[in-house]
């Protein structure tokens, strides 16, 4: 009867083992900061991006010169103005540094912009590929080793949010 029992306990066991390995978690990573560096496309874009930061380079060194150029000459003719010249010469000082900041401002902006604008299709391309893998290879989560985020979340993962929120006493 001992024995019996251990048989069939054996294949219980063995039984539970078998559903617990076939709910089994695949996880993969992938580095798509070296995926990135290694596509063709991306010297092209980085050529695109060099001349593009060029012109904005080009453009800021000009409005610095004329800056240097209206200042050199407030402070060589300072003491020869009229007070309404050279208030007038002031405002157009300070309303060129203003223009110089926000000229600043706005390259770094329609800069981060344009990177993004030629960086997206090679991110879609290596994001559809990184899908396709995960589907072709079944796995649960894909993360990224370069943003530490997960790029993939497959079918079979399981979404704990609402758990932790019930355990936090979110109802929201």
């Amino acid at each position: 009867m001992k024995r019996v029992f251990k048989v069939l306990f054996l294949g219980v066991a063995l039984f539970m083992l078998s559903g617990v390995a076939n709910a089994q978690v695949k996880i993969a990573h992938v580095n798509t900061a070296e995926i990135l560096d290694a596509m063709p496309d991306k010297a092209k874009a980085e050529k695109n991006l060099e001349k593009y930061y060029d012109e904005l380079q080009n453009q800021l060194q000009a409005m610095a010169k004329e800056y240097q150029t209206k200042m050199q000459d407030y402070e060589a003719n300072q003491a020869t103005m009229s007070n309404l010249v050279k208030q007038s010469k002031e405002k157009e000082i300070v309303d060129l540094q203003t223009r110089i900041q926000q000229f600043q401002v706005n390259a770094e902006n329609e800069f981060e912009a344009k990177r993004a604008e030629l960086l997206k299709p090679m991110l879609d391309k290596i994001q559809n590929a990184i899908n396709t893998v995960g589907k072709e290879k079944g796995y649960t989560y894909i993360l990224d080793l370069a943003t530490g985020a997960a790029v993939y979340v497959g079918d079979n993962a399981v979404d704990c949010t609402k758990d932790v929120k019930a355990k936090l006493g979110i109802t929201k």
